[in-house]
């Protein structure tokens, strides 16, 4: 028992598996717990947007050398833009040779669209390039964090952090002071709410497993098959490839991220670790400035795992309706992907939002295909929101090699012994910041 006390892997464990069970012998009393694994990943999201702005401007204030800040934050976009492209392509490859949706004859007057319908309001989708760059900047200072986009928080926090890095000393001073002391009481708080992560992956578990039932990962089981192979392919195969050009092994890093893909796969949401992962890449020797640029930008700019459904899912809609698609289809699929794949996060139940904005600016394939994967979404997100988590860890791990920020004795250590890197600060009793504490800033 001392032992399961302690350790947040094995409670998560045993969470997943009581809400399995649940689910699957008291179904109906199972989907009353729907509320504890949203209450989770509410609380967790109510935390995010404050706590990236401090992370933020303290990396670029603690960086001091406003030139490297540039320089990363430009690598770390080129290298995203080239991740998400080789996502994108898989996808459409994966769904181009295997065609899982061909022979299914799908009328599309038969598909109930009424379903849809809560999906397309009240949300704006990225279509354009000149969309996507107002998209970065937020309406209002405040409005940055009562929205729902991260990336709107880093671009305001980069801002202020330029700005505040340019005032004379004994102003900068105190106004990092004061932030620091406010970054602590916001892991405090992250602290004493990620200690709640087995409750709700219990309530998100057994949610879906008695609202769906075992059976029904049966259904259009060809195509989530497929998926969880080209992801796993992905991120062992390109992802584990990468990390070996700078002499790490995925499996290890993967090994050392363990409590937080397991609280992924309960909640089906990467946002729910954030604050951990960021406090374990800085444990694994990467600096905290570039952690603090390359993760939250990563939660819109790197879905690796979500562009590889984009396109899969595209396609597969276009085959099971009957649609042709040419070569020169599968391209412009391609370039809108790339714009409406950076629009995902924050979105409720963005896959299937998305997914309908992308149909809408390709009108040859029926949105109304979207009805045919509605039932899998869930079990399909679970392994779409791990890829994410991974890739925005790699490419923390290879910017900070690239640009010399990392310590690789250090990282090897800690991957070698995992053991012992503790667990991540927020779940400790004394707080460990990944940055210079307030007393380091005067």
């Amino acid at each position: 028992m001392h032992v399961i006390k302690k350790s947040l892997f094995l409670q998560v464990v045993i969470a997943l598996i009581l809400g399995g069970l649940v689910g699957f012998f008291f179904p109906q009393f199972a989907k009353d717990f729907q509320i504890l694994g949203d209450a989770f990943v509410k609380l967790v999201k109510m935390l995010i947007a404050p706590l990236v702005f401090c992370v933020v401007v303290l990396g670029i204030y603690g960086a001091g050398d406003l030139k490297k800040a540039g320089k990363v934050g430009l690598k770390t976009i080129i290298y995203f833009e080239v991740m998400t492209s080789i996502a994108l392509l898989l996808g459409i490859a994966v769904a181009y040779i295997f065609k899982p949706g061909e022979g299914m004859h799908i009328d599309v007057h038969s598909l109930d669209a009424a379903s849809l319908s809560k999906y397309n309001e009240n949300t704006h989708i990225i279509t354009s390039f000149s969309d996507f760059l107002l998209n970065l900047i937020p309406q209002t200072a405040v409005g940055a964090f009562t929205g729902a986009e991260v990336l709107q928080v880093v671009v305001f926090a980069i801002i202020f952090g330029i700005a505040l890095s340019h005032l004379p000393k004994e102003v900068k001073d105190p106004v990092a002071s004061a932030i620091d002391k406010v970054s602590q009481v916001i892991f405090k708080m992250m602290g004493l709410i990620v200690k709640l992560a087995p409750i709700g992956v219990f309530g998100a578990v057994a949610f879906t497993v008695g609202k769906y039932g075992v059976a029904s990962l049966m259904n259009l089981g060809y195509l989530v098959v497929l998926y969880y192979a080209c992801v796993i392919f992905f991120v062992v195969v390109i992802l584990g490839g990468i990390l070996r050009l700078f002499g790490f092994n995925i499996f290890k890093l993967m090994r050392y991220l363990k409590e937080e893909v397991l609280v992924v796969c309960g909640t089906a949401s990467s946002d729910s670790v954030l604050p951990q992962v960021m406090e374990k890449l800085t444990k694994l020797g990467i600096k905290n400035t570039t952690v603090s640029l390359v993760v939250p930008s990563g939660y819109s700019f790197n879905l690796d795992g979500f562009s590889i459904y984009l396109t899969l899912a595209v396609v597969f809609i276009a085959q099971a309706t009957g649609t042709p698609l040419s070569f020169h289809d599968l391209i412009v699929i391609l370039l809108i992907t790339l714009f409406t794949s950076k629009g995902a996060h924050g979105i409720p139940a963005s896959a299937i939002v998305v997914l309908a904005a992308t149909l809408n600016s390709f009108p040859a394939i029926p949105a109304v295909g979207l009805v045919l994967i509605l039932s899998i979404d869930w079990i399909i997100g679970i392994i779409r929101a791990v890829s994410n988590l991974i890739g925005n860890c790699v490419a923390a791990v290879v910017i900070g090699a690239w640009e010399k920020d990392l310590d690789i004795e250090q990282a090897h250590q800690m991957l070698n012994h995992p053991e012992l890197a503790k667990q991540s600060a927020v779940l400790d009793s004394e707080l460990v910041l990944p940055f210079p504490v307030a007393k380091d800033l005067n």
